[in-house]
C-alpha cells in the first residue's frame, strides 16, 4: 500500500486526535452564522430595496383606481386589466415618444462608443505632447455633476438652432468621460507583443486598433456600451430643457405629458403601465446583456 499524502496524513491525523477536519469545521455553526449575516442577508436586503418598488409599479398598473387610492392596502390586482396601457398608449403619443427615444439611443450611445474607443486607444498608443495633461483632465470631466453644463449647453444648442430637434438632444452628451477611462484603463492591461507583431507587419493604428485590440477588448467595449445605451434611453433632465413639443420628446419626458393628462388620483394606474411601457425596452437589453458587465469590469483586475 503506499502511503498517505500529506494533507491526507494531516486530516487522517487531526480525526483521530479528534480534532476537526476543515471541511466539517466550514460547516459549524458559527461560519453559517457569519455567511447568512455578513453575506446572504445584506445581498437579499439590497435586491428587495430595489426589486420590490418595480413590482409594486407593475402590479399596481394592472390595478383600478379603486385598488389603488383605498385606505385597505391591496397588493395584487384583483384581474390581469390591461385598460391601463391602452389608454396610456392613446392619451400621449407613445409610438412617436419610442421613434424618438431608440434614434436618440441608438445614434448617441453608437457615437460616443465610437469616440470613447478612439480616444483611449490615442491615449494609451499613440505619442503625442501633453497626453497625461488630457487624460487629468478626463477625470477632472468624471468628477463635475452634468448639471453644470445645463445652462452653457441650452445657450449653445438654443443658438445654433437645435431646440426642439432630436440632434439637439444628442449633441451636448457625444463625450463620454467615463467610456474614455474605463477602455484606457483596459488597454494598457494588454501585452505590448501582440502590437508589435502587427506593427512588424505593417499594420498602421487603423488596422492595429480594429483588428487586435478591439476584438480582444470586447468584453470592456460591450461594458461601455451597455452602460451608454442605458444612460442615453434614461436620460430626462436635457431632453426636457431642449424640447418643448411632443414630435420631438423622448419615452422619459412623455411620462410628463401623460401625469399632466391623468394628474388626479384615477390616473395613477395610467401613469405606472406608462412608466412601465418606458422602462421594459432596457430591463430587457440590460438583462440579455448585464453579463458583460461583469466581464468588463474585471478585465485586467487579476494578474499572474
Amino acid at each position: 500500500m503506499t502511503a498517505p499524502t500529506a494533507p491526507a496524513a494531516r486530516e487522517t491525523s487531526q480525526t483521530r486526535d479528534g480534532g476537526t477536519p476543515p471541511r466539517a469545521r466550514a460547516f459549524s455553526r458559527q461560519n453559517l452564522a457569519a455567511t447568512l449575516l455578513t453575506g446572504y442577508l445584506p445581498l437579499a436586503a439590497a435586491v428587495l430595496v430595489v426589486f420590490l418598488p418595480l413590482l409594486w409599479m407593475v402590479l399596481s398598473s394592472f390595478k383600478q383606481p379603486g385598488e389603488i387610492v383605498t385606505l385597505d392596502l391591496k397588493v395584487l390586482p384583483e384581474g390581469l386589466n390591461l385598460e391601463n396601457y391602452a389608454v396610456a398608449m392613446t392619451t400621449v403619443p407613445f409610438g412617436q415618444f419610442f421613434l424618438n427615444s431608440t434614434v436618440v439611443t441608438v445614434a448617441g450611445s453608437g457615437i460616443k462608443v465610437l469616440l470613447a474607443i478612439l480616444t483611449a486607444y490615442a491615449l494609451v498608443f499613440v505619442p503625442f505632447p501633453f497626453k497625461k495633461l488630457i487624460f487629468v483632465l478626463i477625470l477632472v470631466a468624471l468628477m463635475v455633476p452634468a448639471q453644470v453644463s445645463i445652462l452653457p449647453n441650452y445657450i449653445l444648442i438654443a443658438g445654433m438652432g437645435g431646440k426642439n430637434t432630436l440632434w439637439g438632444i444628442i449633441l451636448p452628451g457625444l463625450g463620454t468621460a467615463f467610456g474614455t477611462f474605463l477602455l484606457r484603463q483596459h488597454f494598457l492591461t494588454l501585452p505590448a507583443s501582440i502590437l508589435e507583431a502587427a506593427e512588424i507587419d505593417g499594420a498602421g493604428h487603423w488596422r492595429r486598433l480594429w483588428q487586435v485590440v478591439a476584438p480582444v477588448s470586447l468584453p470592456s467595449i460591450a461594458t461601455v456600451a451597455l452602460v451608454t445605451v442605458v444612460s442615453e434611453w434614461n436620460e430626462y433632465i436635457w431632453p426636457l430643457i431642449i424640447t418643448d413639443k411632443p414630435e420631438s420628446m423622448t419615452l422619459p419626458v412623455g411620462l410628463t405629458l401623460l401625469q399632466n393628462s391623468e394628474g388626479n388620483g384615477a390616473g395613477w394606474g395610467i401613469m405606472m403601465a406608462g412608466a412601465v411601457l418606458v422602462i421594459l425596452p432596457i430591463l430587457v437589453v440590460f438583462a440579455m446583456l448585464q453579463r458583460y458587465i461583469v466581464a468588463g469590469l474585471t478585465q485586467g483586475s487579476v494578474t499572474g
